[in-house]
């Protein structure tokens, strides 16, 4: 009998785990997590998905839904196609990817992957760690004391490496396919940035560099130097 009793406890220690790691689907309706619990996935095709604080979950995804993810949770990989991405502070991710949606990253943030768009914006506050690279189209870029570990790569997009950032990587403008373009490029390397790797533009720039910046070779543009807490305008 307590052998018995030993191997019912063993089976039930071990299946807990997965229990509550279950994943949660839908078609058109929203997906709300509670906070501190282990999911699996969590996807949607239109609705949106909050992640709720200090939960942990193998992945987000949706199609056209919003993605919330409140402080302290720990995700996967984090992706959809026309809906804004949103993280707080103090937030753990994989690769981070939508289509036409904005990606807002607050403090703290540690991004083990990659953050990419093709036209929508992408914002990194304070603390912010991404150990891959960024990769944009259309949308603006700025970070705010942000390390990238990887490159930066773009096409028309303005771009502020803002206050403290530090690029480990190049950061590269690589002409688009299509030709025609409102303004040229605005390109601000802020106080204090460090890029350890070159700046290549394809194309036409309003590159401004502060005083007190460090870059490696700039090619394609001509830096304008400034030394006020923001360029000009």
């Amino acid at each position: 009998m307590h052998a018995s009793r030993s191997i019912l406890w063993l089976a039930l220690a071990v299946a807990t785990p997965a229990l509550a790691q279950q994943n949660l689907s839908k078609v058109s309706g929203d997906i709300t997590t509670q906070a501190g619990q282990q999911y699996g996935a969590l996807s949607s095709v239109s609705g949106d998905v909050h992640v709720a604080g200090n939960v942990q979950a193998a992945g987000v995804h949706t199609v056209s839904g919003d993605i919330r993810i409140d402080s302290g949770a720990t995700i996967g990989n984090v992706g959809n196609t026309s809906g804004n991405i949103k993280a707080a502070d103090n937030v753990k991710l994989a690769d981070l990817k939508t289509v036409s949606g904005n990606i807002q990253l607050g403090r703290e943030v540690q991004v083990n992957g990659d953050v990419a768009t093709v036209s929508g914006d992408i914002f990194t506050d304070r603390g912010t760690h991404i150990t891959g690279a960024i990769n944009s189209v259309s949308g603006s870029i700025g970070l705010v004391q942000t390390v990238v570990d990887g490159g930066i790569t773009f096409a028309s997009s303005d771009l502020t490496v803002g206050v403290d950032s530090h690029v480990k990587g190049r950061i590269y403008l690589k002409k688009p396919n299509f030709s025609h373009l409102d303004h040229p490029p605005r390109i601000v390397i802020g106080p204090q940035v460090v890029v350890d790797g070159p700046l290549d533009f394809e194309l036409p720039v309003q590159l401004y560099v502060h005083s007190s910046a460090k870059t490696g070779k700039i090619t394609g543009a001509t830096p304008i130097a400034f030394s006020s807490a923001t360029p000009p305008k």
